[in-house]
């Protein structure tokens, strides 16, 4: 669909004859032309390619079924009462968007060949999408890999990365090619947890590990001047990795999920009490090697030293707003 964008062009006015007085001058002319939809909208034409990647690739998750997901992208984002539709040159089709934020879009042969636009009441630019791929059967609180291969295929193919920004526009297909961002090591497709994690543990059969700090928190690499880039701009603090590209993982691979303000448990390490305070942390084992800070004042501390096996392990320390340390993990290299 064209969007119009209004000119305004001053009128001059002209005299009719040497003897008549100069009339007054005209109010501004109002001069339409047309310019292209916001470059953020999401296209229809790729999120239905997504749905037929879906199809395709099915056997990632063969009792799966497919939705799309609104997530906020800003902190003012309010998703409840947001509203979707189609919208083509001569054609709008509304998209009913459930309680939990998510959709299904109809397959529309008109607005196909229209290339229309699916356009949110919220700006486009406050949100973040995600395809949703949902197996029966996976536990509560658990994510099945296969599921989130198919995800990641299916999102990138419907062009839902909602990184806007020209400075990464000379990535091309790096930001665009579903097999190179799903299938490689640095593709870097974040995943959302339900809510803020402090941990993800995979277990395929009798192998468990747990991912490294590295894999959480959008790498920890994220600054206040590349935030706003980023998807996770709000998400920070929910957002992970999966080896998504490891196929030494199976498609049934069970990821699950400690919550940050979780008690406690089992798998936790022991913090003592001579370190439970950030100044008795920093004074006994010296500076972090890494160290993230949330909006909501929890802190979250990385200390690396060398493995058994290959690699690094690391001591990671979760700290509330208080400075005292809640719990802390022991973990082997991935």
């Amino acid at each position: 669909m064209k969007r119009t964008l209004a000119m305004w062009i001053g009128a001059a006015a002209v005299g009719a004859a040497a003897q008549t007085p100069t009339p007054p001058p005209q109010p501004p002319t109002r001069v339409t032309v047309s310019a292209p939809r916001d470059p953020v909208d999401k296209s229809y034409r790729k999120m239905i390619a997504g749905m037929d990647r879906f199809e395709r690739d099915h056997a990632l998750a063969p009792q799966a079924t497919l939705r799309f997901q609104l997530l906020p992208r800003l902190p003012s984002t309010r998703l409840d009462g947001i509203t979707l539709r189609v919208v083509g040159d001569t054609t709008a089709l509304p998209v009913a968007v459930a309680p939990d934020h998510t959709f299904t879009l109809p397959r529309d042969a008109l607005a196909l060949r229209q290339d229309a636009a699916l356009l949110a009441s919220s700006k486009t630019a406050t949100l973040t999408w995600r395809a949703q791929v949902r197996s029966p059967d996976v536990p509560p609180g658990m994510r099945r890999l296969g599921d989130l291969r198919l995800e990641c295929r299916v999102g990138v193919e419907a062009g839902l990365l909602s990184n806007n920004s020209r400075l990464f526009a000379w990535l091309g297909e790096v930001l665009t090619d579903p097999d190179r961002v799903c299938s490689a090591p640095d593709g870097n497709y974040l995943l959302f947890a339900e809510r803020p994690l402090f941990s993800v543990t995979l277990r395929d059969g009798a192998r468990i590990a747990t991912l490294p700090l590295a894999a959480l928190y959008a790498g920890g690499t994220q600054t206040p001047a590349t935030l706003p880039f980023c998807d996770c701009q709000v998400l920070l603090d929910r957002s992970y990795y999966a080896p998504l590209w490891d196929r030494a993982w199976s498609d049934d691979t069970l990821l699950s999920f400690e919550d940050i303000d979780a008690p406690p448990g089992p798998l936790n390490a022991a913090v003592a009490p001579d370190h439970r305070s950030v100044e008795q942390m920093r004074a006994r084992l010296g500076p972090a090697a890494q160290m993230i800070e949330f909006d909501s004042g929890y802190q979250v501390w990385r200390y690396a030293y060398p493995s058994a096996g290959k690699g690094l392990a690391e001591f990671v320390v979760l700290f509330g707003a208080d400075g005292l340390a809640r719990k802390a993990r022991l973990s082997e290299a991935l």
